[in-house]
Order: C-alpha cells, then structure tokens, then sequence
C-alpha cells in the first residue's frame, strides 16, 4: 500500500480538482505509479473507485483518501479553504502538514493551493513570500521562472529571495551546476525596468551567479537559467511563452499538411518533431513548485490531461527525493 514504509516518497493527489477531474487525474496516477512512486488519491471515495475500477492493470501503490467535498473554479480561494475543510484540496494539504506524504500536487483552484499551502504547511523561517517556481525548456536548456502567478504585487526583498529559491531548485534538483539568475525587464542596462526592478537589482548585484537584467526574447534563448520576476509579469510571460509553442506548432503541422511534398516531410520528419514537441510541452513539465513553506506542492495546469498529472507527480516526487524543501531552507539562512 502507498499508505505503508516510508511517507516521504508519497505523493497526495487532489483527485478532484482540474477542468479533467477525476478521469485524467486518476490515469495520471496510474503512470506515475507504474514509475513506483506511492500516490493517495484524494477525493470522493465512491466516485475514485469506480474511476479506478475502468482502468485495467492498476498498479500496487495507490490509496484512496475520502475527501467528500471539492473546491470548484468560480469559488474564492481563500474562504473555500477555509469553508471547505473536507475538501479535495485541503485534505491532499493536510496529508503532507501531518506526515502521511511527502508532497502534493493538484490542478485545481490555484488561490486555494497557495491559501492551504500557507495555512497548513506554513512559511519556511524567514521567507517573506512563498513564490510560484515552474520549470520550462530552452535552447540552452531548462530554466526556472519565478514567481509564476502567487505573488501579483511584490516588494524588492520578495524577487531577492525568489532568486536565492529558483538558484537552488535549479542546481539542487534541475542539476545544474552553476546557474545564472536575471530579472526579467524591459532592457538590459542596471538602470531600465519599473522602481520594483531596479530596487531588485540592487540587492541581487554582487549575489551568486546574478548576471543582471533579461528581457522577454531572452527568455527562450535561456541566457539566464533562473528568471525572476513579480508573479503578474511572470504569469503573463508564462502564458505567453506557452501559447507561442502551441501556435508554433500548429502552424508547422498546417505548412506541412498544405501540399504534397510538405506532407511527404512531416511524414519523415515526424520522429523528430514528436521529440522537439515533447520538449516544449507543458504537460512534460507538469506545473509548478511552490517554494518558501515547510513542506512541497505542485500545481499544476488546469486542463492537465493524465501525461500532465503523470510529469507533476513526478515532479513532485523529484523535489522530495532531493531533499528541496531543506536545501531551500539552509540555502536561505546561509544567504546563499
């Protein structure tokens, strides 16, 4: 049973939550397991076992957690957390504050993640904000962006902390040895950016691995392996460099597709566009950390299909085995 051994390489699923719920979360655990990762499917009992009954092969490591309430999309975050105490959400929140997983991953409300996170995980020592870390593909290679979406106002002292978080997701657990931080502005020069981005900088200048500022065209090109950002900006970037890859793509299948020989070359060009197009898909990625509270969630896309909830479980499991939540805090006592 994943309930058994070891808490820590569990990993608690709001079943509930997402535009796909419960089929696509459910499917999602089950890759995720069949990968020996312990998943507790959180959500309505009932409704969870019947899912699991239309899959055949269910692999050994998942449990059923009863939550009979859920957290809908037009609820207010806040309150419903509050309101909604056995909901989906909050009860995957609570498996991680009290010890049955080591992380949890929901696609649902995100202003409920972030209110329950807070609430029942509580803030690392020190971190004024908790910030929105999502990995995401460039041409040097991975990059963190943060913040994503938690915080839409954000004083200096909120990016000089993201930075010190998203350097030590990216090289404690994305691998990079050495990676490079940049804010995220309209120009390069220390002087450029809105009185939020030149404060940053000035507590960022002179700090481990900060190569200063970054516009949006760099992001892609990766010339900094960590941006940081407000979350309103960053949440706009984000979908911005999402909805670009989408249209990309849809633009090459329709050139190919127009006439003959286009179709002759997607046609031998495919093993190499199915590898390009799983490197710039969302769902490969499967969402974001949310770093700065004791304790580690993902969230993840809203209409996350089971490939999306497969990646963030793993994701999630990923930050675990690494150990981020203690590098994090350790990173930010030392002032690294």
């Amino acid at each position: 049973m994943a309930g058994s051994g070891d808490a820590s390489a569990v990993v608690a699923l709001d079943a509930m939550g997402g535009d796909r719920a419960p089929c696509e979360p459910v499917a999602g655990a089950i890759l995720a397991a069949r990968d020996g990762i312990g998943v507790l499917l959180v959500g309505d009992a009932a409704v969870l076992e019947a899912e699991l009954a239309s899959h055949v092969d269910v692999p050994a490591g998942i449990d059923i957690v009863h939550a009979p309430d859920r957290i809908l999309s037009g609820d207010d975050g806040v309150r419903a957390v509050r309101a909604k105490p056995d909901s989906s959400l909050v009860v995957a929140c609570r498996q991680v504050s009290e010890g049955r997983a080591g992380a949890m991953v929901s696609a649902g409300h995100t202003g409920a993640m972030l209110a329950a996170s807070t609430l029942f995980l509580k803030r690392l020592p020190g971190v004024l904000r908790p910030g929105l870390a999502v990995p995401l593909p460039s041409m040097a290679g991975p990059i963190v962006l943060i913040d994503a979406g938690a915080n839409t106002e954000c004083r200096p002292e909120f990016l000089a902390q993201f930075a010190v978080m998203g350097r030590l997701l990216a090289r404690d657990v994305m691998g990079i040895a050495e990676p490079t931080v940049g804010i995220l502005s309209i120009g390069e020069e220390a002087g450029k950016g809105t009185e939020l981005v030149q404060q940053a900088y000035a507590l960022l200048e002179g700090t481990p691995g900060f190569i200063g500022n970054v516009e949006g065209r760099d992001i892609p090109r990766g010339a900094a392996r960590v941006i940081v950002t407000d979350g309103f900006t960053g949440n706009v970037a984000l979908k911005v460099y999402e909805g670009s890859g989408a249209m990309l793509f849809q633009e090459v299948r329709d050139a190919l597709g127009s006439t003959l020989r286009g179709r002759l070359a997607g046609a031998l060009g495919m093993p190499s566009f199915r590898r390009l197009r799983r490197r710039l898909d969302p769902d490969e990625y499967g969402g974001a950390y949310l770093l700065g509270v004791r304790g580690l969630a993902v969230i993840g896309h809203g209409n996350s299909g089971a490939l999306g909830i497969a990646s963030g479980i793993r994701l999630a499991a990923r930050g675990v085995e690494h150990g981020i939540v203690g590098h994090i805090e350790a990173g930010l006592g030392a002032g690294t």
